[in-house]
């Protein structure tokens, strides 16, 4: 991915208001961006109601995940007007407030009575802000999400399987806590036959060419204490990105892939891993809480799935996910896309949000007394939205991505050195583009 070119300044959403009442613009009609994904789905049966009390015709555009990051960002790049809204990932605030690609919704929340404590702390800061650390919002949160876990309940429950897991290890087999106590789980299944069939460890996340590889392996790597700064703001990056705990993490993370994988697993993430799991391949499965709802209601296998939260180790940690939504500057529909933000803030379209399969992060919902038990995975998704970490959300965060995808994989997949190796020379890697960005 190349880096954003920076075009304009970040631009308010009065001034843009004030310049559409000059243009004559309508909102007769409004394009959503996306990925394609479950949650999508849910969001425009969601939409509906907006269309009914509002009489503006919603159009949406899915992009495969693959190709949501390259087909996006060149749009905002190129200046293009086909996403009035877009509901964006976290790292690309940074850079889409910089570069005048999104609106600033300050004053907009203010005028309505939105307030940002209404929503999770962690999501406002994940999705909302930049600079990080400010009460400057370029999106509303959208979209909670987490990396988590699922597994197959009914091997974890099978009195045969129990038993001799307890003969082999001298522990009851339940989900994990630690990521010593999966590695010991997923070591026992790897090449047990189980009705009938050879089955595997876990599919964990191996993709190099977007950010698969860099998603899992935090997901082990903060646990162990990864951080990427020794002083938030300093760019420090020596002692936190390759600390003891971040080595023990990747070390991890190469292990479990080396003992516990499907065989060839060698590019895969997140259909990868649903298909594995679907198919009976594997014990446990690495992926986005955002696929949860569906799995659950899987005819086949929903009844035999259970989920949990990503394991601790020295901290309680979880990758974050999910993404907010914001209005898009070039847009020739400003007040029908602020519109919809008003409406998407209501209380309870958030709670009708959830129930359609979206994950709501405003406190109406969480902080429900009926929320833990209104889904097999809800009480994990609080845990996991109360313990997340995320990439750099810096406007160069594809060149940073795509050096640590890098490292990452040569280390991991491709065998190449050791784990210490690989973050000393991503350190580098990183360097070099602060550097060019003046920040070092």
């Amino acid at each position: 991915m190349q880096r954003l070119n920076k075009i304009a300044l970040g631009v308010s959403a009065a001034a843009l208001m004030a310049a559409a009442s000059t243009t004559g613009a309508k909102a007769d009609e409004l394009t959503l961006c996306w990925a394609a994904w479950d949650p999508a789905n849910a969001l425009v049966e969601l939409s509906k109601d907006f269309e009914a009390q509002t009489g503006t015709k919603m159009n949406f555009e899915f992009v495969p995940w693959p190709n949501f990051a390259d087909r996006i960002l060149n749009e905002l790049n190129a200046g293009g007007k086909l996403c009035d809204l877009l509901i964006g990932d976290s790292q690309w605030l940074g850079g889409s407030a910089e570069n005048g690609y999104y609106v600033k919704l300050n004053d907009f929340f203010d005028k309505e009575g939105i307030s940002m404590d209404d929503f999770a702390a962690a999501a406002v800061n994940a999705y909302s802000t930049w600079p990080k650390g400010t009460p400057n919002y370029w999106a509303l949160p959208a979209m909670g999400d987490a990396n988590g876990w699922f597994y197959r309940k009914d091997w974890f429950e099978d009195p045969a399987i129990m038993a001799d897991y307890k003969t082999k290890t001298g522990a009851d087999l339940a989900p994990p806590k630690t990521w010593d106590e999966f590695k010991q789980i997923a070591e026992f299944f790897q090449g047990r036959e189980v009705n009938g069939q050879t089955v595997y460890g876990a599919a964990i996340f191996t993709e190099r060419a977007s950010e698969g590889i860099t998603m899992g392996a935090t997901s082990v790597m903060y646990p162990y204490g990864f951080k990427y700064e020794m002083t938030p703001g300093a760019y420090d990056m020596e002692g936190a990105v390759n600390s003891e705990g971040a080595v023990a993490g990747l070390e991890m993370y190469k292990a479990l892939y080396k003992c516990c994988t499907p065989p060839g697993y060698t590019d895969s993430y997140m259909g990868e891993g649903l298909d594995a799991f679907k198919s009976g391949q594997v014990a446990m499965m690495m992926n986005w809480f955002a696929f949860m709802p569906g799995m659950a209601k899987d005819e086949k296998v929903g009844p035999v799935t259970g989920f949990f939260v990503n394991p601790g180790q020295t901290v309680a940690a979880s990758t974050l996910g999910g993404q907010g939504i914001s209005v898009v500057a070039n847009t020739d529909n400003m007040d029908g896309a602020l519109a919809y933000i008003k409406w998407f803030a209501n209380p309870e379209v958030q709670k009708k949000w959830w129930a359609l399969g979206g994950y709501a992060v405003h406190k109406a919902v969480l902080n429900d007394p009926s929320f833990p038990s209104s889904q097999p995975f809800a009480a994990d998704f609080l845990v996991a939205m109360n313990q997340v970490q995320d990439f750099w959300q810096e406007p160069s965060y594809a060149s940073l991505l795509q050096a640590m995808q890098k490292r990452l994989h040569d280390y991991v997949v491709a065998d190449q050195g050791t784990a210490k190796e690989a973050l000393d020379s991503l350190i580098a890697d990183w360097t070099v583009i602060f550097e060019d960005d003046g920040k070092l």
